[in-house]
């Protein structure tokens, strides 16, 4: 069976033919030593065509869809082109080597081109790569470098331009920012509270804040200074009266050391950094939740930002999360804890960074670990709804949330929960509604804006009207007169066509239409005869009658 090898490259595809190789020696050493040599390997290999790419554009689709495992139409034509036909219903006599595998099964589903990637295609393909430029004889000796550079620049910026985790990576950095200053204003403060106590010890019993003490040494400065007159800023400061007073009491009899002016300018210049830091904290909180309301808002209503952001670094991005099954997600941080308690066959961890959630806290100890695999169930559907829906609502989250919260009621209480496809319903029917009240919203909003610009127009229109008449000059009589007289004419040529266009239409049924008037004019003349007639005789019957009736008389 003949073998065929593609070999993509920055410049264009190319197709090799291997032939005299003995299928049984493929895997032994023998042949990959003899891939470094070219006499041994230009006799094996051979070049049969080369499609060079139109332009550097051109080049990094063609590599972004092989890297993707698509063929595109170009790769196709140029195997179709160039590999023997196969005759409908016969096996082929040949086969395609191809370093990827998914390439290689997209080929064969289009084109029923059967493909092989394994160690020995790979080892022909790394000695067509070492040889490559000796195939193709109008390369020149720089050619090749510089259009794998340009590649190489072109697809590592695409693939930075469209990375999908791009916007993960603020939520990662920020958490990972925001545990790190945890640490820093935390041991920062404790060196204020060394310091300082050196001057004024009473204070850290009274203030066990460390923000708030940091405050305190850089408002307090020296304690023999400290008087019942900064009473009032004392009291802004700590929110106390009465602890306000402890302090100015206890500087009075404070039994610290008195310090130099340079070493308490160096203690305040160090506590108005701690306080910077912790203010910086509080912001960086600020814009995580923000952040995460925006990335994954459904986890973040369900489990919280926090937990929701840690697990989100934890598992590297928000789509690997969602790849995640819920079991992953559930000690997804207890790493070490899993693997020792399978190394030594112990009882494997129940949670992990899932623990620092408020669920499981309020769960029983006997139910904690149920409680911790139902919410990570819950948590996976959040955030594949997060990962893969188009419009980002928190519905689905607080649905999730009133489940948890219905589970902890049915072990605490043994109250049943509803149905997931119950909820699941709800939760799509108040989205759908939800996306219909926008789009009418929108929709009230376009007319109303339209008819105010119609009316707009009209009053424009009206005013325009009246100048127009106010600035036009009176017409003579005679003028008016001939407009009159010419609409007068096209009125009636207007009733002569349509005249005419009746007659021509109506044809004999118009002599019908006449003969039928006539015998219905003759009818009524008939109809007064022999009105008339009767009426002559009712009068002669009663002339009659008067006579006989004088007669007998």
């Amino acid at each position: 069976m003949a073998l065929y090898l593609l070999y993509e490259t920055s410049s264009g595809y190319s197709l090799f033919q291997a032939s005299g190789i003995d299928e049984i020696g493929q895997n032994t050493e023998a042949v990959r030593n003899s891939v470094s040599d070219l006499n041994r390997f230009g006799k094996v290999v051979q070049l049969t065509a080369f499609h060079p790419f139109e332009s550097a554009l051109d080049a990094l689709n063609q590599i972004n869809s092989v890297s993707e495992g698509i063929m595109t139409d170009e790769l196709r034509n140029f195997l179709e082109l160039n590999l023997p036909k196969v005759k409908e219903g016969k096996k082929a006599k040949f086969s395609l080597g191809v370093a990827e595998p998914k390439i290689g099964s997209h080929i064969f589903e289009v084109t029923k081109i059967p493909c092989q990637s394994n160690d020995f295609v790979h080892e022909l393909l790394r000695g067509v790569r070492l040889h490559f430029e000796r195939f193709i004889k109008d390369l020149k000796p720089g050619d090749l470098e510089k259009a794998q550079l340009g590649l190489g620049h072109s697809y590592s910026r695409a693939k930075v331009k469209f990375n999908v985790n791009r916007v993960d990576n603020m939520v990662i950095q920020a958490i990972f920012l925001l545990d790190t200053l945890d640490k820093d204003v935390n041991s920062f403060a404790m060196r204020v509270r060394e310091w300082y106590s050196w001057h004024f010890p009473e204070l850290a019993k009274i203030v066990n804040d460390n923000y708030l003490y940091a405050k305190l040494a850089k408002f307090i400065d020296d304690k023999s200074k400290l008087s019942e007159d900064k009473l009032p800023e004392l009291t802004d400061l700590l929110g106390d009266e009465d602890k306000a007073k402890e302090v100015v009491e206890a500087a009075k009899a404070s039994m610290g050391q008195d310090l130099s002016p340079i070493d308490l300018i160096n203690v305040q210049q160090f506590a108005q950094r701690v306080m910077d830091l912790s203010e910086y904290r509080k912001k960086l909180h600020e814009y995580l939740i923000t952040k995460m309301n925006d990335i994954a808002p459904n986890l973040a209503s369900l489990i919280g930002e926090m937990v929701g952001a840690r697990l989100i670094s934890h598992a590297g991005s928000l789509t690997n999360l969602a790849k995640c099954p819920s079991s992953t997600l559930q000690i997804l941080g207890a790493e070490k804890a899993l693997f020792r308690a399978l190394k030594t066959r112990g009882n494997t961890p129940k949670y992990g960074l899932i623990f620092h959630s408020s669920f499981i806290g309020r769960a029983s100890a006997r139910n904690k670990g149920r409680m911790a695999r139902y919410l990570a169930n819950k948590c996976s559907i959040a955030s594949r709804i997060d990962c893969f829906s188009e419009n980002g609502t928190t519905i689905f989250g607080e649905k999730l949330r009133e489940q948890v919260e219905e589970r902890l009621d049915f072990y605490d209480k043994g109250v049943a929960p509803r149905k997931n496809i119950d909820v699941m319903k709800a939760a799509i029917e108040s989205n759908e509604n939800k996306d219909t009240d926008m789009e009418t919203e929108e929709a009230t909003a376009v007319p109303s804006a339209k008819k105010s610009k119609k009316k707009k127009s009209k009053s424009d229109a009206a005013e325009n009207s009246e100048l127009m008449a106010e600035d036009k000059p009176t017409v003579n009589g005679g003028a008016s007169e001939d407009a009159k007289s010419e609409k007068k004419k096209k009125k009636e040529k207007r009733k002569l066509e349509l005249e005419q266009t009746v007659k021509n239409s109506n044809g004999t049924n118009g002599v019908e239409a006449e003969e039928d008037g006539i015998s219905t004019k003759k009818k009524k003349k008939k109809s007064k005869d022999q009105d008339g007639e009767d009426l002559q005789d009712a009068s002669d019957m009663k002339k009659k009658r008067k006579k006989k009736s004088k007669g007998e008389e």
